[in-house]
């Protein structure tokens, strides 16, 4: 018997030391899923958090003590709402009712579709606001009405008397909107509610959309019918004609609608609009087209006069943020990197700066809110380098500066009403993400809420490879990298190189952060033999503004120079063979595998491009106009760095990958290309997937689908030689 046991266990762990990641784990079994806080919300009275947890047969939404971490109550669970679940949930200011919502639906990447109810804490009193599907339904700060929108038009609903009013009437599909935003600020600007209630819940600002001129986009949806449908939006490309915005306020005293004219300080965009402390008092954020040139304006709420209170320039561009914080005084804390770096600033009422809070070479890259009682400010940066992410305190005025995270890595923080507690979400590379109840004064850890340490320990029993976080150096410079080696790496030997990268402006791939799929995807690859590379070059962020600036007006071109040299660099080691140098990205990062894979051919054996952009001049005008200007302004920027006029260089391997349904870069970019090579004769592999948007995941199996595809791809590039086989793992 004893033997047997043994002999047992030597199978056993010499099964254990064979274990490796497969598709199926990363895909679809979640084998490296990680615990995580749902839908956390910090409460506005008293110390307390709410989060939403799910059981057998059913959700429920409940609230916690900050100090002990403690249950107190379910404040509803879909069986009290006699609902089989529900999707989100947002609080009235005061906290008795909650607005939940059901059956909710995508309509961009943003946006959704959805039945939406308010439940009365005390009373367990449920009401449908609409039988219709609506659009952010929004509680007004007294919590007695509720404003949402529904068919392009905006409506209000009185919460005790039942009664609903429709404030706009204009509304059309494709061609006006009234407090929605259309496809390209939902996508470019990150907002959906284009509508805001004032401090007395008498007010609603809005801004309307008119999009008759604006070129529409069409793509067929193939669905399971005997004739496709056909999906038109409209969809503004670069130099071509955007929605003409306009700002309007509606009186709900009054009952009265009008449109705000800023005379001479109208702009072209309208990216934001926020009340200030003071109800009567709107601020909006115009941009030039440019969008070099950005002003924050006040607007009164009862004669309508504006005036300019603050203006940004760039000789590139200005970012639009939400770091702008009205305090009680209505001062106002905003973020620029007007000095080259992103920092906080302290501006009075009428727009004189007080004092920049924040300084030095490095960025503030969260704001998380102003203690009024002790002036103190809340934020997150990169002051331990710019991979990491670090919390700290400030007083207002800039001194008694204090770091409050503890360990290096990407720390977030979600802070309690009173700033007395925060959570801090932790990891790095080394550690799965946690979560931990932290004082706010000192940073201590006061208890422990979430750990993954069984993810930590599956890592170790599956063997993934470290990322391993070091400074690369080039030519062109020095440059963020991390690199994923074999367990058992032998120095001797010869490995094939995989890169990946992204590279598109302000962008980040290389973090002390744990892993997400994508690392575990190549962690799988390393695992059969390769070694994979991420570096962040030239127009990456979280450097300062002259790292990511550089790109303006040509994009691609020092991205792409980066991404060779790299490669160039990295084939210099012993280890790594450099004929057998690929790369892979999706979305911008296909944009450069496209690049890499023509004007990097003499370097780069194999490229996949999934989703690519192939010509700026079939993506958006906010975007591309943001770092190209017009393509009647800039036409040898936008060409000298397509890979649709160096076609004739592709040698290697390339794998073209898209969406039919992507609304976000559309597939024509692929098609272009594929005529661009077909030109030239080159041979190439070229995959479509029915109907599925930028994101390539919706339908069973597609994301597995997809990597398969991929791996196998890469390996039969890749790993002809010693011995690499070319089926899947």
């Amino acid at each position: 018997m004893r033997k047997i046991s043994i002999l047992f266990l030597l199978v056993f762990s010499f099964l254990q030391a064979q274990q490796k990641i497969t598709l199926e784990d990363i895909f679809t079994d979640a084998t490296f899923s990680e615990n995580s806080l749902e839908a956390f919300h910090s409460m506005q009275n008293g110390d307390f958090f709410t989060l939403l947890n799910y059981y057998r047969n059913g959700i429920s939404l409940d609230k916690f003590d900050y100090a002990t971490l403690s249950k107190i109550e379910t404040i509803v669970s879909s069986e009290d709402l006699g609902l089989p679940s529900f999707d989100n949930y947002v609080f009235n200011r005061d906290e008795t009712k909650v607005i939940i919502g059901t059956d909710t639906e995508s309509v961009f990447r943003h946006s959704e579709l959805g039945i939406f109810y308010v439940y009365e804490i005390a009373t367990k009193k449920i009401e449908k606001i609409s039988d219709h599907k609506i659009q952010e339904p929004t509680f007004s700060p007294d919590g007695s009405k509720v404003a949402y929108a529904l068919n392009n038009n905006l409506f209000v609903k009185d919460l005790s008397g039942g009664k609903t009013t429709q404030i706009t009437k204009d509304g059309e599909r494709n061609k006006i909107i009234n407090g929605i935003t259309d496809w390209v600020y939902e996508e470019e600007f990150s907002f959906v509610r284009a509508f805001e209630w004032n401090g007395n819940s008498d007010k609603i600002a809005f801004i309307r959309f008119d999009e008759t001129d604006v070129p529409e986009f069409s793509m067929d949806i193939y669905g399971d019918q005997l004739y496709p449908d056909q999906l038109t939006f409209k969809y503004p490309k670069a130099g071509e004609n955007n929605s003409l915005v306009s700002l309007h306020l509606y009186d709900l005293s009054s009952n009265q609608l009008k449109k705000v004219a800023l005379g001479e300080d109208q702009q072209y965009y309208l990216p934001r609009i926020q009340w200030t402390n003071e109800p009567n008092t709107l601020s909006v954020t115009t941009l030039n087209r440019h969008q070099n040139n950005l002003n924050l304006i006040f607007v009164d709420g009862k004669s309508l006069k504006s005036k300019v209170i603050l203006n940004e320039k760039d000789n590139a561009y200005v970012d639009i943020n939400d770091e702008l914080t009205f305090l009680g005084d209505n001062s106002f804390i905003w973020m620029s990197e007007r000095d080259g770096f992103y920092h906080l600033y302290h501006y009075n009422s009428q727009g004189k700066l007080i004092n920049q809070i924040t300084k030095g070479d490095w960025e503030v890259t969260n704001y998380y809110g102003f203690d009024e009682k002790s002036k103190t400010v809340f934020y997150q940066s990169t002051e331990e380098g710019s991979v990491n992410r670090s919390v700290y305190s400030i007083k207002i005025n800039g001194s008694d500066k204090r770091k409050l995270s503890e360990k290096v890595g990407t720390n977030d923080a979600f802070f309690s009403n009173s700033f007395n507690y925060y959570v801090n979400e932790f990891s790095n590379v080394n550690s799965a993400t946690s979560y931990t109840l932290n004082d706010a004064k000192s940073g201590i850890i006061l208890k422990s809420i979430v750990d993954n340490s069984e993810l930590e320990k599956k890592n170790l029993d599956y063997k993934i490879p470290n990322k391993e976080i070091s400074e690369l150096k080039t030519k062109n410079g020095t440059y963020n990298m991390f690199i994923m080696k074999p367990i058992d790496f032998d120095p001797s030997k010869k490995y094939p190189l995989l890169m990946y990268q992204y590279s598109g402006p302000g962008s980040q791939s290389v973090s002390n952060s744990w892993f997400n799929y994508r690392d575990y995807y190549h962690a799988m690859l390393v695992q059969n033999g390769f070694i994979v590379a991420v570096v962040d070059g030239r127009g990456t962020g979280f450097k300062g503004r002259d790292f990511k600036k550089v790109t303006y007006k040509e994009l691609g071109k020092y991205e792409i120079a980066d991404q060779i040299e790299a490669a160039l660099e990295l084939g210099k080691l012993n280890y790594i063979d450099q004929n057998r140098i690929g790369i892979w990205g999706w979305s911008y990062g296909g944009y450069m595998s496209s690049l890499a894979i023509t004007k990097g051919a003499d370097v780069f054996k194999m490229a996949i491009a999934v989703a690519p952009v192939t010509s700026w001049r079939f993506y958006d005008a906010v975007y591309t106009e943001r770092y190209m200007q017009t393509p009647q302004e800039n036409a040898n920027g936008y060409d000298q760095n397509s890979p649709l006029n160096f076609a004739h260089l592709l040698k290697g391997d390339y794998l073209l990958i898209h969406g039919s349904g992507d609304d976000n870069v559309h597939v024509q970019n692929s098609m272009r290309m594929v005529n661009a090579l077909i030109k030239e004769n080159k041979d190439f592999d070229f995959f479509i997937y029915p109907d599925r948007s930028h994101g390539i995941n919706e339908g069973e199996n597609t994301r597995l689908h997809l990597f398969e595809k991929m791996t196998k791809f890469i390996r039969e590039s890749l790993g002809k030689t010693e011995g690499f086989s070319s089926t899947n793992p």
